[in-house]
Order: structure tokens, then sequence, then C-alpha cells
């Protein structure tokens, strides 16, 4: 059977923050409401709507994360960029015929749009998930190995029974994603191909 490996998004397979950072204000814009952008995208990873509730009333959030997903089409794809070394990872995966999914909190079809826009060659997306939820997702998929940049996203892993991989692309340190139980830890996507091929080598 060939082997399945999950990506988180934000910050492992794209740097989604220049256009996050353009939706902010464009919500900012129409509601009046000031959203620190770079505080925001310091802190990736949770849904949109604890975010959101740091900036909106409660009874308001709801409302605010559907205004926000809509705006996210026009001002957050287009300013979507692949992270380095994340079309080499997808590639280390097909050339052995493996498949990639991406398992991420943000909702599918944002998710879709800054696959899309990146580029990124892709089996399956399943937004709107986090935490132990991706673990589920994961697992309905059967993945072997789950590459994120937070400790979450190694909660997610553990979850499956996957391999959990830490990439420091994101706002965690390589501390942070071993005290979550990452079991390898990368600089970046750059370090995938290797470690993934001699993985595969000892258990494929």
């Amino acid at each position: 059977m060939a082997v399945c490996v999950g990506f988180d998004l934000d910050m492992t397979l794209v740097d989604s923050r220049p256009g996050i950072r353009a939706t902010c204000r464009a919500l900012s814009a129409e509601t009046g409401v000031r959203i620190d952008e770079d505080l925001a995208v310091s802190r990736l990873g949770p849904p949109l709507e604890v975010e959101l509730a740091q900036w909106f009333p409660a009874e308001d959030v709801d409302t605010m994360a559907a205004r926000y997903r809509a705006l996210y089409q026009e001002h957050g794809v287009p300013g979507t960029i692949a992270m380095p070394g994340a079309h080499d990872a997808l590639a280390a995966v097909r050339e052995v015929g493996g498949r990639s999914v991406v398992v991420t909190a943000k909702e599918t079809t944002g998710a879709r749009g800054c696959v899309a826009r990146a580029g990124l060659d892709v089996d399956d997306v399943a937004g709107l998930v986090w935490g132990a939820g991706k673990g589920e997702a994961l697992a309905a998929r059967g993945a072997a190995v789950y590459v994120g940049d937070s400790p979450p996203d190694v909660v997610g892993a553990r979850t499956a029974g996957a391999v959990a991989v830490g990439v420091t692309s994101g706002p965690h340190d390589a501390t942070e994603l071993r005290e979550a139980g990452a079991e390898v830890v990368l600089e970046s996507l750059d370090g995938f191909r290797p470690w993934f091929l001699a993985w595969l080598a000892r258990h494929g």
C-alpha cells in the first residue's frame, strides 16, 4: 500500500501571512474594529474563531468568521506563497508512489485556494480540524507521517499513530515541538526529502 503523508498548511507548506494580513485589514475596514495583523499572524494555528475572539464580542465571532472567510478568497488566497522546500517535499512523496494530504484548521475552500495558488501537488485537503481532531482526519486517510509547525500538529500526528515531524518554519522552536512529542524536527521542508527517504527505507 502506498505511503500517505499528511502536511499542515499555514507556515508548513505555505506562508499565508501576507494574505492573512490583507484579509485582516479588509475586515477592519468594513467593521471599524482594529485588528493587530502582526499579532494575529504571530499565532497562526488555532481555528480562526479563536483569533477573532480577541477582537470581537463573543456573540459576533461566528458572523465575523464567515465574513473573514469570504474576504479571504479575494484578499488572502492571492497572498499565498509556497514555503521553501514545499514543492520538493511533495515531489519526494509522489516519486515513491505515495499520497500527500493537507490537514489544516483553515476552512476547506480557503485551504484548497491556497494549495492551488501555491501550485502544490496534493491529493486531498481536509479543513476545519485542529489538534486531536487532525488525528481523526489523518487516521481516516491512513497517514503514516504528519508534518506540522506547532505543538497541536504534533498532538494530531500522535493521535493518529503517525510519525510526528515538526518544522521550525512557524512560531514554535525545536524545544517546544519536541516537548509536545515530535519524533523528528526539521528546520524547514528542505530537510524533508533525505529524512523521508531514509525513514521509508527502514519502514516502507
